[in-house]
């Protein structure tokens, strides 16, 4: 595997003694950790900004001082603070932010396998390879997202069902545990720390570094056609159709349309497109990236704008938008729509908002479908934004969300009765037999969590082997019965 150069770091590749040349390193006592160091008290909180916690909070930039940082009062890790909840933040106790962690330490031009430091971000990742001809091979609807933070949600896209979880694509990581050993877990070295990392909100140790495969492309657009459903049984043939026909397959509902028309929406479909399929002003530049969003909302949006006009004026102009859509698209508009604006989350206003996303399996899904999200759009929450999807098959991830079946998320701004329309909704997932996710959840309670997540035993035993002081604890892990209170 060759080297990358010093011009795709922020700084340089990974020095000897930092993770791209030592696997393995020594406990350092407990005693002996962290120094001077010890975090300034910051106020964090998850992207739906419901919850806003005072956390230690430290950047520490080389492995050596994460190590040295991490407190065995209670530690997680952080990468760009993506996940909607609470899994990144930690009450009074420290959180240690990865992004200085943001190194290349290995790069093979011939398969693309990248390895890397776990603080990179997808952003950074396309910035500097989508121009040699590479993409991730698994991304969410969000660029802004580290390697590390990607495995512990076990993220997923719009082309799970031919492509699968972020798992998928990762060969190897190498994890700081609770001992202060860092160690390789990979399929065949721990795998029981390997699979139980993904989709383990970062309870397990620290992701240090990670060795992932990107995706050989011609351009960085993508070819597309859209398809308008009239009601939530033709959508899902729709859905179902084309998903052998597609990679990336995303549906828009209209939360306006109720009874017979429940469920219409316009579904979004794409390939990666192959330069000879670009018309000539965009075969010019066929390997085109962006810059970081120009758009800033300086301050949280007053709670009143998210009104009935206002959400009827913005849900028309998403169907206009999906429905009559250009068949060639900018990777940019076609995965990360919401990036054209930073702080986006700001339009909710000061109590934040949460995203409720869950999945059902296939069988009678039409039936547990129409019933959730007739009490989702009769719920008098609704803003437009919501994306409904098919799952295939589940990842080895003890606790990665995905599973075969049928996926919705939406967002709700966070009212006095959030929390109890959530709970009702988990009522209704469960009896379908699925789902809620973890990365994107505030609300849901630990006999619920267990009931939905049957494999958390296997967690808790794997807990136990790496990490059987709980040092790693988070407000999502004492939310759900993870860790203890």
């Amino acid at each position: 595997m060759t080297e990358t150069t010093t011009s795709l770091t922020r700084s340089q590749t990974a020095p000897v003694g930092e993770p791209g040349a030592v696997v393995r390193s020594e406990p350092a006592p407990l005693a002996q950790r962290d120094p001077a160091s010890s975090g300034a008290t910051t106020v964090l909180t998850g992207w739906g900004a419901n919850l806003r916690v005072p956390c230690a909070y430290t950047q520490p930039e080389t492995v050596s001082e994460v190590r040295a940082r991490v407190d065995p009062a209670g530690t997680i890790a952080r990468g760009l603070g993506r996940s909607y909840g609470d899994p990144a933040i930690n009450a009074h106790r420290r959180v240690i932010g990865l992004t200085k962690l943001d190194r290349y330490v290995a790069f093979d031009e011939a398969t693309g396998t990248l390895t890397c430091e776990a603080g990179v971000s997808l952003a950074r990742i396309i910035q500097d390879f989508a121009p040699r001809g590479w993409f991730p091979m698994i991304t969410p609807g969000t660029k802004y997202v580290t390697v590390g933070g990607c495995i512990a949600n076990d993220i997923h896209g719009k082309a799970h069902h031919a492509q699968g979880c972020f798992s998928a694509c990762v060969d190897q990581m190498t994890v700081l545990l609770a001992s202060g050993e860092v160690v390789v877990a990979s399929r065949t070295e721990h795998e029981d720390l390997f699979w139980g990392t993904f989709g383990g909100m970062g309870l397990l140790g620290i992701v240090l570094t990670a060795t992932l495969r990107l995706r050989r492309i011609e351009t960085t657009y993508f070819r597309q056609k859209a398809v308008k459903a009239k009601d939530l049984e033709s959508m899902l043939q729709a859905l179902e159709q084309y998903d052998h026909e597609y990679t990336y397959s995303v549906a828009s509902l209209d939360v306006l349309a109720k009874g017979d028309s429940l469920g219409r929406g316009a579904l979004s479909l794409g390939e990666h497109a192959r330069l000879d399929e670009l018309p000539p002003e965009l075969a010019k530049d066929p390997l085109r990236i962006v810059g970081d969003p120009k758009i800033r909302l300086p301050v949280d949006m007053p709670e009143f704008s998210m009104n009935p006009l206002s959400i009827r004026i913005v849900n028309a102009a998403i169907q206009y938008i999906q429905s009559r859509d250009t068949p060639i698209k900018h990777y940019d508009a076609f995965f990360y729509p919401l990036d054209i604006a930073a702080d986006w989350n700001r339009i909710y206003g000061r109590r934040g908002f949460t995203q409720y996303q869950f999945v059902v399996p296939f069988e009678d899904g039409l039936r547990h479908m129409r019933k959730i999200l007739t009490a989702i759009f009769s719920s008098g929450q609704v803003p437009p934004l919501n994306v409904l999807k098919r799952f295939g098959k589940e990842s080895g991830g003890i606790l990665s969300f995905p599973r075969e079946g049928l996926t919705f998320a939406i967002d709700f701004p966070v009212r006095a009765d959030t929390p109890a329309l959530c709970r009702s909704l988990d009522e209704l997932v469960l009896d379908a037999g699925g789902r809620i996710y973890l990365g994107k959840d505030s609300f849901v309670e630990p006999a619920m969590f267990e009931k939905m997540y049957p494999a958390v035993h296997r967690f808790r035993e794997i807990k136990a082997k790496y990490d059987p002081n709980n040092v790693f604890t988070s407000e999502l892990g004492r939310r759900v019965g993870l860790v203890p209170d």
